[in-house]
Order: structure tokens, then C-alpha cells, then sequence
């Protein structure tokens, strides 16, 4: 596996200011996550979580899919009597932790779901903050069908965001969901013709804010998971560290001479 290898299975570009777009392009494997793909993924988002330009992620797919899920032929290529559940699991944990990666970023992270999510292509959707598809994405997550238990946090991340009952059925059936009914079920948030070009101007959105309380609120949202006196605690902490900055005179200074504010991160 050569550098020009790994680099062009994810490509990195900067489609506005303050903006990156990550796209998974192994096409001819319906961006199967491969094993140059992990690789290259993990070292650009090394790359763009220490880039201090960076206010907001997208994340897409090359050709007609969005992700198609684990290759899993690299994830053990030994002998198969050396194939044990624990050579298995210390495999898989930098796998999932690299993939998941995007709930550990410091600004928030869209999923552009251009076409088909599947297994672990849900699970990466589902690790970002937002998620908007095409007319022609659909969700599935067939893990029983393969003969094996779902992965990469699928158990949490997908009744997080549309309940335990609907999360039951899709992992029981692993039936197809189509990009309306997934609106409908809140796994994405809108379903847009330009799925990409949509995504990129929610970025520029969020980009054009201050990006002290932007990074804080989504480490207040997993905070707030924990109820509401945690929320209350961390807010108490949170909101006086940006109370401080000059970004907050210059939004003030904005609002009171009614034009757009110009966010240096201080």
C-alpha cells in the first residue's frame, strides 16, 4: 500500500472557507471501508482535526454510493485456525474507533449520503452530527443476514436517533429505507436533489459562526445526554469561557450595526 494509494481512496479538498469535504473514493467497491481506505482516512482526519482553519466537515461518497460498509477481508486475513474471537476484537477496536471518529471531532461533521448506506456505512452516517441524502440513498443494516452481530456502535447510534422500536426493525428485518421514510424516522434530517451542494452550504452556515461556543455546544449536546442537571453543569462552565472571548464583542458589535459578524476564534 503506497501514500498515492491511500490518498486517493479518500480525497480532501476545501469546497468554502473554514469548510473540508472528505470523499470515500473507492467507487468500483461502493466505497467499501478497505483497508487503504481506513488508512487514508484516519490520516486525514489526523490532518484536519489539528488544521485550526477548520470550523465544520463534510463527509460524502464518490460515484453512486455513500459507503457500502466493512470490507471485512482485511480484517482478518490469517489462517483460519488462527480466525479467534480475541485476535478478532483487537482488529476491530481501531477499526471502529477510526471510523466513528467523527463524534470525537471538534466542530461538527455532515454526512452527505449521496446513494446506498450499509452496515457500517449507517454507522458512519450516524457518527456525524448532521445528515442529509439524496433522492437516491436508502439505509440498511443486514448484519444477522451476513451471519453476523452488528458493529461500530450500531446498537447506540441507531435507536439514539430514531428510538428502540424502529432500530429493532431495521436490524431484525435489515430491510432497504429509502431516503423519505428515513426523513420520516428522523435518520436524516432533509432529503435534498443536490444532496452534496446542500450539505456544503450548511457547512459554510455553520463555519460563519463563532467557533468557540460552536466546538463547546457539541461537546454540551453529549454532555447533555446525561439529563438535565448535567446539561445545567456544563453550561454553567461553558457559556462563561465564551462570555470572555472577542468573538463575543464582535457578535455584539454585528447585531447592533446590523451586519454580518467576522469570527476570528478569540
Amino acid at each position: 500500500m503506497t501514500q498515492s494509494d491511500q490518498q486517493q481512496a479518500v480525497l480532501l479538498s476545501e469546497p468554502a472557507p473554514h469548510v473540508r469535504l472528505l470523499t470515500l473514493n473507492v467507487p468500483d467497491l461502493r466505497n467499501a471501508m478497505t483497508e487503504e481506505m481506513t488508512w487514508s482516512w484516519t490520516e486525514a482526519l489526523d490532518a484536519i482535526e489539528n488544521d485550526r482553519d477548520v470550523r465544520a466537515l463534510v463527509v460524502t461518497g464518490s460515484g453512486t454510493s455513500f459507503c457500502s460498509g466493512a470490507d471485512l477481508s482485511w480484517l482478518d486475513d490469517a489462517p483460519s485456525g488462527e480466525r479467534t474471537p480475541d485476535r478478532l476484537q483487537r482488529k476491530m477496536a481501531p477499526f471502529y474507533r477510526s471510523w466513528l471518529a467523527p463524534r470525537e471531532m471538534p466542530f461538527p461533521v455532515i454526512a452527505a449520503i449521496n446513494g446506498p448506506a450499509v452496515g457500517a456505512g449507517v454507522c458512519l452516517a450516524l457518527a456525524c452530527d448532521l445528515r442529509y441524502a439524496s433522492n437516491d440513498a436508502l439505509f440498511k443494516t443486514p448484519f444477522n443476514f451476513l451471519g453476523t452481530h452488528g458493529g461500530m456502535g450500531i446498537t447506540a447510534l441507531l435507536p439514539e436517533v430514531i428510538g428502540y422500536a424502529w432500530a429493532r426493525e431495521m436490524l431484525y428485518t435489515g430491510r432497504d429505507v429509502l431516503a423519505d421514510e428515513a426523513l420520516r424516522l428522523g435518520l436524516v434530517t432533509g432529503v435534498q436533489d443536490d444532496v452534496l451542494g446542500y450539505s456544503i452550504d450548511v457547512a459554510r452556515t455553520i463555519a460563519s459562526a463563532a467557533p468557540i461556543p460552536t466546538k463547546l455546544t457539541k461537546m454540551g449536546l453529549e454532555q447533555g445526554r446525561a439529563g438535565l442537571a448535567a446539561a445545567v453543569t456544563w453550561e454553567s462552565l461553558a457559556q462563561p469561557v465564551t462570555m470572555v472571548t472577542a468573538d463575543l464583542h464582535e457578535g455584539i458589535a454585528a447585531s447592533q450595526e446590523r451586519r454580518r459578524p467576522v469570527f476570528t476564534g478569540d
